[in-house]
């Protein structure tokens, strides 16, 4: 999943100015769209929804802190309380976020729950309307009702239900849960975006959100060991190429290309999610389905162009 500003202009500690920013762009595509692949194998693999949305920001977190620790320790060193609270507000957030969507993918189709949860953009939209009284504009809106229109008719094709031990509703529910936690945390963490780099933003973030999923295992008594070892191979890849090769690339190429290009990251991860699904889960996608999802990441373009050509 998308989880970072993509046109934050900031910098990444693996930039190679050699690297063409459009190859980037490219590469997080794929990075990220592998994510929902890799989380339904360590599913069948035995591994707790929970444990794994817990292990990826644990690992991703700990793959980052001996960098982040070298190059900016100056930027921790100064972290005030208060940066340390909307910090662990973030978390929270984060952490919900990636627990409810990787939960999703237990009963929903890979489609429906992607494209669900990049719909953030239209709650951002409208917390930013009501609270922060930024105007909606034409196209805004407009994108806001194509959305809607594409996400309930995604809902209304998987009434119907489908393979046995699924509950396509109650995933579709959790993957919009998914898209609704990231509100709050884009809006609370953009006061730390604006005063830390990149790598001490997203390590402080991602660390946050892996402590409060842990503490959710803990808490709800969610075991981390699988009978496969071959799962702990995938949770691993979910930390490694999603979330950090993904957005990497895509922090670090977005910034070099014009503001229209900012809302590639952003449609990109439901349409080559889709595609894995189908090639490597065989998954199939029913006609209303993907009319729903066309018309859910036009109105999440018309919404994202908006806002990155501010």
């Amino acid at each position: 999943m998308i989880i970072a500003d993509v046109t934050t202009p900031t910098t990444t500690p693996l930039e190679r100015p050699s690297l063409s920013p459009a190859l980037g762009i490219v590469i997080g595509v794929i990075a990220v769209s592998t994510a929902s692949i890799f989380i339904r194998f360590a599913q069948q693999a035995g591994v707790n929804s929970l444990a794994i949305a817990a292990l990826r920001l644990t690992i991703a977190a700990l793959v980052l802190l001996p960098f982040a620790l070298v190059r900016c320790g100056d930027e921790f060193r100064a972290l005030s309380k208060q940066d340390a609270l909307i910090a662990a507000a973030s978390g929270i957030f984060l952490g919900g976020h990636f627990a409810s969507w990787i939960l999703s993918l237990e009963f929903t189709s890979v489609v429906s729950s992607v494209v669900l949860v990049s719909l953030s953009p239209l709650f951002i939209a409208a917390a930013s309307a009501l609270f922060l009284k930024e105007p909606l504009t034409a196209r805004i809106i407009a994108g806001m009702i194509i959305a809607i229109v594409g996400g309930a008719l995604i809902g209304l094709s998987d009434s119907g239900g489908t393979a046995p031990g699924q509950n396509p509703m109650l995933g579709n529910a959790l993957a919009l849960v998914g898209a609704l936690c990231m509100t709050p945390y884009l809006i609370i963490a953009r006061a730390l975006r604006n005063k830390f780099s990149l790598l001490a933003y997203i390590t402080l973030v991602y660390s946050a959100a892996a402590l409060v999923l842990m503490i959710g295992v803990l808490l709800s008594d969610t075991s981390l060991a699988a009978a496969d070892p071959l799962a702990y191979l995938w949770v691993a890849l979910t930390a490694l190429m999603p979330q950090l090769i993904g957005h990497t690339s895509f922090n670090w190429s977005v910034r070099r290309l014009p503001a229209v290009y900012g809302t590639i990251p952003v449609l990109g991860e439901p349409v080559g999610s889709t595609i894995l699904a189908m090639l490597v889960l065989g998954e199939t996608v029913q006609p209303l389905t993907l009319i729903g999802a066309m018309l859910a990441l036009a109105g999440i373009a018309l919404m994202s162009l908006k806002r990155n050509s501010a």
